[in-house]
């Protein structure tokens, strides 16, 4: 993948705080994880040092590589009018109005405190939501709600893998957008602000749908991986002759401003 685009490299005050990410793993049925065998895949499967193990199958605490986690297991759903809205753009995850919403528990996981950048407290918060997945029979999927994202279980474990492959499961992190109206598709980013960047816009656009997404999906990767902060007037692209100009403006399906493609 190569992006062509002016570097900003500033630290973001806001990717550099100790901020709390968390996440709510789905499960259909009475019975949740086992927190044994969530420690024993960490330990197994992504060779994670997990350390100062407290607690058991309801509430828990542990530390990996300097980063406090907590997990508790709440036996009841998610609120109902918190999920309904999301299902139906959940493109991830077919049936999701049917499935997430016949969920009967959820747990709250949350990656606490320490000195990881953003970048790698969502990557262990991603490995510890697919071990707890992997091992445990009654969980059906992760609620992301810093991006309105509601994940199926084996979507999800796939993307983890890619943290084997030193990639990023942006996926699983950011939501894309999809608006077409009068024969034009606009997209946006929903979560890029969790890493402190602004939002992503394009609006309008007569290209390809599946090339947008692609092209948007790039540009996210690109600005997570590298911690790039893309300023209004600079230009980016695919290739060296590809030079699409960026307006930073009011959003139009988000608050607050964003960054605008124009392409």
């Amino acid at each position: 993948m190569g992006i062509f685009s002016k570097k900003n490299k500033e630290n973001n005050k806001v990717s550099e705080e100790k901020k709390l990410v968390l996440s709510m793993p789905l499960f259909k049925g009475e019975e949740g994880y086992s927190l044994d065998a969530i420690v024993d895949d960490l330990k197994n499967y992504w060779k994670l040092d997990v350390k100062d193990v407290d607690g058991n199958d309801e509430v828990a605490t542990f530390s990996i590589d300097g980063e406090l986690v907590a997990l508790a297991f709440m036996p009841a759903p998610v609120p109902s009018e918190e999920l309904e809205s999301l299902c139906q753009f959940s493109y991830m995850w077919d049936n999701a109005e049917t499935e997430v919403m016949e969920h009967t528990h959820h747990a709250i996981l949350s990656v606490m405190s320490g000195d990881a950048s953003t970048v790698d407290k969502y990557s262990l918060l991603t490995k510890i939501n697919a071990s707890l997945l992997r091992t445990c029979d009654t969980a059906i999927g992760v609620y992301q709600g810093s991006a309105t994202l509601l994940v199926p279980k084996a979507v999800y474990i796939d993307f983890a893998d890619m943290l084997n492959e030193d990639m990023l499961p942006i996926q699983l992190w950011i939501y894309i957008g999809l608006v077409q109206e009068n024969g034009k598709t606009s997209m946006y980013s929903y979560g890029l602000e969790e890493f402190g960047k602004l939002e992503m816009e394009i609006i309008n656009s007569d290209m390809d749908v599946n090339y947008l997404f692609d092209f948007l999906s790039n540009i996210l990767y690109y600005i997570i991986d590298q911690d790039v902060t893309l300023l209004d007037g600079e230009t980016i692209g695919m290739s060296e002759e590809q030079k699409l100009t960026i307006r930073e403006s009011k959003a139009v399906y988000l608050e607050g401003d964003s960054l605008k493609i124009e392409i």
